[in-house]
C-alpha cells in the first residue's frame, strides 16, 4: 500500500495512506525493505541483534548489505555504519547523495552522523526507535532530523513495521 508522506515534528516523514503530496513508499522500496527484514531475522537467528540494512544506487541495485555485528562486543557494529563506511570507501560523492539506505530499523544517532559525514542519500525504515521501546543509550537520541536535518527520511512504513516489531520482541522474549 502506497501513501505520501507528511512531514513529523521531530523531522521524520511517516508513511500515511492516502495523501496526495507525491512522496511514496513503492513496490521496488518495499523489496528492499523486505530484504533488511531478512536479515535481521538472520542475524537474530545467528544470537546477534535485530537489524539489517541495504544500500541501493540511484538504478536500484544492491550495492552493499549487512546486520548487526553487535554481540561482538563492539556496540558500534550497526549495519548503517558499515554502509556509511562501505560507501565513502567505494562511491564518489555524487553516487553517496544519489543512494539509498533501507534499514529496518530508524537510525541511532551514531548511525544517523555517519550517514550525513559520508553524504549518503534518503534514508527508509521499516520501524521506528520509538515504536519499539529503544532501550536507553549512553547519549541523549535525537531523532535522525535532530542528527542530520538535510537527509530525506521516510518511515515508518506500515505493515512493515510489525514484522520488525515481532523480532523485536523475539529478542527481548516477550
Amino acid at each position: 500500500m502506497a501513501g505520501s508522506l507528511l512531514p513529523g515534528d521531530d523531522g521524520r516523514r511517516a508513511l500515511r495512506p492516502g495523501g496526495d503530496d507525491g512522496a511514496t513508499v513503492d513496490d521496488g522500496d518495499r523489496v528492499h525493505l523486505r530484504r533488511c527484514i531478512e536479515l535481521a531475522r538472520t542475524t537474530l537467528d545467528a544470537g546477534d541483534e535485530r537489524f539489517g540494512s541495504v544500500l541501493v544506487d540511484a538504478d536500484g541495485s544492491v550495492l552493499f548489505e549487512d546486520h548487526d555485528h553487535v554481540a561482538s562486543g563492539d556496540s558500534t557494529r550497526h549495519p548503517e555504519f558499515a554502509i556509511a563506511r562501505w560507501a565513502a570507501q567505494h562511491l564518489p560523492s555524487d553516487q553517496r547523495a544519489a543512494a539509498t539506505v533501507y534499514t529496518s530499523g530508524e537510525h541511532c544517532p551514531m548511525c544517523a552522523a555517519a550517514h550525513a559525514w559520508v553524504g549518503l542519500g534518503r534514508i527508509v525504515y521499516d520501524s521506528s526507535s520509538a515504536q519499539l521501546g529503544a532501550r536507553p543509550a549512553p547519549m541523549q537520541a535525537p531523532s535522525i532530523g535532530g542528527v542530520a536535518p538535510g537527509v530525506p527520511v521516510e518511515g515508518p512504513v506500515a505493515g512493515l513495521d510489525e514484522e520488525v516489531h515481532d523480532l523485536h520482541r523475539r529478542f527481548h522474549g516477550s
